[in-house]
Formats: structure tokens, C-alpha cells, sequence
């Protein structure tokens, strides 16, 4: 037999067997997510130093999300992540993390609460586990994963495969430029969204506002899981 051709029939026997390892992720994800409550997922780049005023604004909105009554999640690693469990903390409210092993997140951070700090292995099992427990999301400045995460959420409630749910993106001076894009390119030249979309999510400067946001929004809307 040809070599590649063995080499692919062992690739999918493994794949036959990576089912249950993916199982037992969701299934030990979704048992103790699900004894936590209302949570707002934080997301924000792995490189932000904590003498950075974005690693301060996340504290802060953290924080006082926490004082609200949320639970903080966040990706478990350093950067804008700590920040987020570290606000939570210092709110007095849960602090999740959702670890996984990547080139700048070795360890998990130290501001996760004991009970609430889970390892995966999967990306996707990860991601789906940030939009099914999040009564909300913080997106704070980052890279290519932030960006990932925020149109996850995003795509999933245009499709309605989700409510709608407060996405709020703190840094105008940031993301002004994105969204002056996604304003001028994909919806009013290329119409590739329409203009309900762009109500999906709002930028700010404060964290006092990021948490008016979505208190405001949960005056009208009920909390429950996504799906």
C-alpha cells in the first residue's frame, strides 16, 4: 500500500477516537459552567503589559461588572486576560478562566478562581463554551484571536443561532478605524452586511459606560444561557 495512503487510514482511525475526547471536553465544560450564573466574557490581546491603560481599563470594567453581579470570563492567560480575572476578583465576583496551551498563554493566570479555572484542548469546544455561558462581551484591544472571538459572536447573532446579546468594544482610538471599514467597505460598497448589523455591537472609551451598556440592555432582555 502506498505510504500516504496508510498514513491517512491511521489519521482516520484517530479521528474515530478524538470523538470522545471532544465529548468529555463539552461535557465537563457544560457541568461546571452551568453552576456558575450569569457571566460576560472579556476578551483583549495575551501581550498587554499591566502598565498599559488598556490592561487598566479591563480591571476596571471587570470589576465593576463583577459589583453588578456577573461573573467574569476570560481566555485564562496573561495580557488583557489577567486583567479581567483580576478585576473580578477585586469586585468580588467569579473569575473564569477557559485555558488552552498557545505560544503566549503557557500558564493559566493567578487571578482564576480555583473552581473555575477549565483546560481545553480544542479550540472550537473552547469557543463554543465562551458563547453559550456569555450574557455578554467585552472586547477590549487585541489581535487575530480577539477579532475571532468577536465576530463569532457577532456572526452568530446575525444568523440568530443566538439572541442578541451587548457586544461592546472599548477604544475608539483603537477600533475606529475597523469600524469606519466595515461601515464604508463591506456595508455601504460591497453591501456584504446591512445596516441592522452594525447595530450589533457599540464602542466606547470608559468602562462606566461598557457597563452601562449592557445594564442597560438587561432592563429589557432576559438572562439566560445562549442556547
Amino acid at each position: 500500500m502506498n505510504k500516504n495512503r496508510k498514513d491517512w487510514n491511521d489519521i482516520k482511525s484517530n479521528d474515530s477516537w478524538s470523538i470522545f475526547k471532544i465529548m468529555s471536553e463539552f461535557v465537563q465544560a457544560y457541568d461546571r459552567m452551568a453552576k456558575i450564573g450569569p457571566c460576560i466574557s472579556v476578551f483583549g490581546s495575551a501581550r498587554t503589559k499591566s502598565d498599559n491603560s488598556y490592561y487598566k481599563l479591563a480591571v476596571e470594567v471587570s470589576m465593576k461588572l463583577a459589583q453588578a453581579g456577573y461573573g467574569i470570563i476570560s481566555g485564562g492567560g496573561p495580557g488583557i486576560m489577567e486583567a479581567a480575572n483580576k478585576g473580578a476578583q477585586d469586585g468580588g465576583g467569579r473569575s473564569v478562566g477557559l485555558n488552552i496551551d498557545l505560544p503566549f498563554e503557557q500558564n493559566h493566570n493567578s487571578f482564576i478562581d480555583h473552581e473555575h479555572n477549565l483546560e481545553f484542548d480544542y479550540f472550537f469546544v473552547r469557543k463554543v463554551i465562551f458563547v453559550r455561558y456569555s450574557q455578554g462581551f467585552v472586547i477590549l484591544p487585541g489581535g487575530f484571536g480577539t477579532l475571532d472571538e468577536a465576530f463569532e459572536a457577532l456572526t452568530l447573532m446575525q444568523t440568530k443561532k443566538i439572541t442578541n446579546r451587548p457586544v461592546v468594544f472599548i477604544g475608539k482610538e483603537y477600533w475606529s478605524g475597523l469600524v469606519q471599514w466595515i461601515e464604508k467597505i463591506m456595508l455601504s460598497k460591497e453591501k456584504n452586511i446591512s445596516s441592522n448589523d452594525i447595530n450589533m455591537f457599540h464602542i466606547v472609551d470608559t468602562a462606566e459606560e461598557a457597563v452601562e451598556y449592557i445594564e442597560d440592555f438587561y432592563k429589557t432582555h432576559k438572562l439566560s444561557p445562549n442556547f
